[in-house]
């Protein structure tokens, strides 16, 4: 779609939302990786991208987006219909959008972050799904099996690799709470004082390990950066093991987007080269499973 079309598609949308069917001030587009988002003043409309109900549980989503709007977490929900996956947010004024870039330089932004996942994790809210890892790599590869994309050469052996990390992470399982399992920078929105979450599609009852581990490779956290977010979450030092699961969540996430970038691929999304991205996360991936620091972290988490 253009820019024009993009707008015009928001405006046609607006008629369906009591709320907003008489709105008529400017449409901005916003970002957004697969789905397109517009501020509208005080407001904030989400509508879904083209080819997203393969694997998204839309259901899903709009519960959690209403559980942390009202835990404090995410915006407040003014509208949402789950059977079109369109829903409108309480803009929040002077929020930033942050960028692996923001997170380098905005003082303090890595803390917040941790303090946000605490926040979530602790709240109590509980989601419809689950986000089972290696149940959403085979459903990704279940999708992929209909489309003309070619996996990364050597995928299918790092994958048989990982066995021994499914047998790590299920020794001593942590409880699974409510977490949000797609942090990408961009769905934290910072006020420079707390960071707000958004973007629920991909959320889930997880091992809450998994956001840690998966914001530190979204954000290319240096050691400064994670030791801060980390910290932050904990309150202080987290268990060997705690430290582990991060460390093995920062390949397992890779991984598993890899997969999802190749179904972009194969649905043509324009917003991204989906063929360097997902090789690149497959690349970033296998070499972390190949250093020692992983090896310890799956011996330290499956001793528990």
């Amino acid at each position: 779609m253009t820019e024009d079309a993009d707008i015009a598609l928001a405006r046609h949308t607006l008629k369906a939302i009591p709320l907003l069917a008489n709105y008529d001030g400017p449409v901005v587009r916003l970002g957004g990786l697969t789905n397109l988002v517009f501020r509208l003043g005080d407001y904030c409309l989400r509508i879904p991208g083209r080819g997203t109900e393969e694997y998204i549980d839309r259901v899903n989503e709009m519960m959690a987006t209403e559980a942390v709007a009202r835990a404090g977490v995410g915006p407040e929900v003014l509208f949402a219909d789950a059977a079109s996956g369109v829903f409108v947010s309480r803009f929040i004024e002077g929020a930033v959008t942050m960028s692996p870039e923001s997170f380098l330089i905005s003082a303090g932004a890595p803390a917040r972050a941790g303090k946000a996942f605490r926040k979530l994790h602790d709240s109590g809210a509980v989601f419809p799904a689950r986000f089972e890892l290696f149940s959403m790599i085979d459903s990704y590869l279940g999708v992929l099996s209909t489309k003309d994309v070619a996996l990364p050469a050597g995928y299918h052996e790092v994958l048989k690799g990982a066995e021994g990390v499914r047998a790590a992470l299920f020794a001593h399982p942590l409880p699974s709470v409510a977490c949000h399992c797609d942090p990408l920078c961009e769905n934290f929105l910072d006020t420079g004082e707390r960071m707000w979450i958004v973007d629920w599609e991909y959320s889930g009852m997880n091992d809450p390990m998994w956001d840690l581990g998966d914001l530190c490779i979204e954000g290319g956290f240096g050691p400064e950066q994670e030791e801060e977010m980390i910290r932050a979450y904990f309150g202080g030092e987290p268990t060997p093991a705690e430290r582990g699961r991060i460390t093995i969540y920062k390949a397992m996430c890779d991984l598993l987007w890899t997969l999802w970038g190749l179904i972009q691929l194969a649905n043509d999304n324009p917003v991204d080269d989906f063929r360097v991205y997902a090789d690149s996360r497959f690349a970033r991936c296998r070499a972390l499973m190949q250093t020692d620091a992983f090896a310890d972290a799956v011996s330290t988490v499956a001793m528990g």
